[in-house]
């Protein structure tokens, strides 16, 4: 039987950490531009969520996958022989989409124009090494000698570390697992995430590592050299296809985020599917558990909100999210109370104002950051088709939500005594309470609490107890 919530005897001292002290919040560029975004557009973006999401807490820039993909006829998410590496079989900036990148400079240009923004900039890297490079057999960069790796009286290339029966099951043509078992694996690892921190780099996305992909040993060893850089570096795992808690408890030590579903798109399917597992993440007590060098967080992807673009396609933003106002709505509060990082999908060249408020709604983005005890409450008249949270803000007041998985109208209900069995030591008898979508007032509580939910839709409660 699943557990659906936990009873907190007391409340844990904050404790500030150096990593990911709270949800990681900002905008990746995969939504909007699948792999073909250019560093003026990236740029744009980036101007933008300084002038008007910074102060809301998005403070990361993302570059998502295939920055160093040549946007050729022919090149495609998964096209072989298009990238551009450098002479040790690392992947540098495709320099027709990204000019400052030329000279060898990668992305330090592009990282100096995000810091002096207010903002920290991240990218997206695929596990183990390029087929490009295994094909090239290019030598491995020992980093403390600036020289070819050497060890056994002899040089070490990329056919010797690339394991070819471990390619990315999505991307077989692209990339495979490095031997970590080998000295000249582990030096290929650490040129790579040397020279990201070189770049300025804040945040690394390692993707097709965890979930149905797991490279437990890639995990490891890369946590263990980021902890060795001067520059620190939040470190993110991807994706999350059939993550349990055990996976999850596995690796949630070794990164600061991680995601636990499979790509999450602008489908009401998608949206449903993250309730279970973040129920049994929470469940596990792994919402802000100890993570690298500070806390981790399981991660329920990009918000596909706004202006976007398909999945894997040649093509950047050029339609609205396919989810209606209820299904926003829906999203971004299961997001808020399972504390998941926020990291908005959309074009913000093209931010509509319904969606600006969503996502810096003031209340929601306060449960996110601060809230705690957050868990789904298994209460026992919720009927199925229906699921309900709650959380604890740092003011004392208490957060819950309701949703309608179903497509009808659905009323929901909370009674009283079975709040104070998820709150102990809470006085609900003169709680004050206010539903955030609706506007509206609901009185006193007494011994239950009642709304009607719209299909796919919910309702969030701020109870207010003296």
């Amino acid at each position: 039987m699943v557990s659906c919530f936990r009873v907190l005897s007391k409340t844990l001292p904050d404790v500030k950490l150096e990593h990911a002290s709270s949800p990681p919040r900002g905008w990746n560029s995969y939504d909007s531009f699948s792999w073909t975004i250019s560093e003026e557009e990236f740029l744009q973006n980036a101007q933008i969520i300084s002038e008007r999401l910074l102060s809301s807490g998005y403070e990361y820039v993302v570059v998502d996958y295939l920055w160093y993909r040549r946007k050729v006829e022919g090149a495609n998410a998964d096209s072989l022989g298009f990238d551009v590496i450098d002479e040790w079989g690392r992947m540098v900036p495709d320099p027709d989409r990204w000019p400052s990148s030329r000279g060898g400079k990668g992305f330090t240009e592009v990282a100096k124009k995000v810091h002096d923004m207010g903002l920290k900039f991240g990218i997206h890297v695929m596990r183990g090494i390029s087929t490009q490079a295994v094909n090239a057999n290019t030598p491995i960069l020992d980093i403390t000698t600036g020289k070819a790796y050497e060890a056994g009286q002899r040089n070490w290339s990329s056919q010797d570390i690339g394991l070819k029966k471990r390619t990315c099951s999505w991307m077989q043509n692209g990339f495979m697992s490095v031997d970590t078992t080998l000295g000249a694996g582990n030096a290929f690892l650490r040129s790579l995430y040397t020279q990201y921190a070189e770049w300025g780099v804040d945040l690394v996305k390692l993707d097709c590592v965890f979930g149905a992909d797991l490279d437990i040993f890639e995990i490891i060893t890369v946590s263990e050299i980021l902890k060795q850089l001067d520059q620190p570096i939040l470190y993110s795992l991807s994706p999350g296809t059939g993550v349990t808690p055990e996976l999850a408890k596995a690796v949630s030590g070794f990164a600061n985020m991680y995601r636990i579903t499979a790509d999450d798109w602008d489908s009401w399917g998608d949206v449903a599917s993250h309730f279970d597992v973040s129920r049994d993440l929470a469940a596990a007590n792994l919402i802000g558990a100890d993570g690298l060098l500070g806390k981790s967080w399981p991660d329920l992807d990009m918000l596909p909100l706004g202006w976007l673009t398909d999945p894997a396609a040649n093509e950047g933003p050029h339609r609205a999210s396919n989810l209606t106002a209820d299904e926003q709505r829906t999203q971004i509060t299961l997001w808020s109370m399972a504390k998941s990082p926020l990291m908005f999908g959309g074009d913000v060249r093209n931010l509509d104002n319904a969606t600006y408020d969503l996502i810096t709604n003031a209340v929601l983005l306060e449960i996110n950051s601060f809230s705690s005890g957050n868990m789904e409450a298994c209460f026992p008249y919720i009927t199925k088709g229906t699921r309900s949270w709650i959380a604890t803000g740092r003011n004392g007041e208490i957060y819950l939500a309701f949703f309608n998985v179903n497509t009808d109208q659905t009323v929901i209900t909370a009674m009283t005594s079975d709040l104070a069995k998820v709150l102990p030591g809470k006085n609900l008898n003169s709680c004050k309470s206010h539903e955030l979508w609706s506007g509206k007032d609901f009185g006193i509580l007494n011994q239950s609490l009642s709304t009607a939910v719209q299909g796919h839709g919910c309702a969030l409660f701020i109870l207010n107890c003296s």
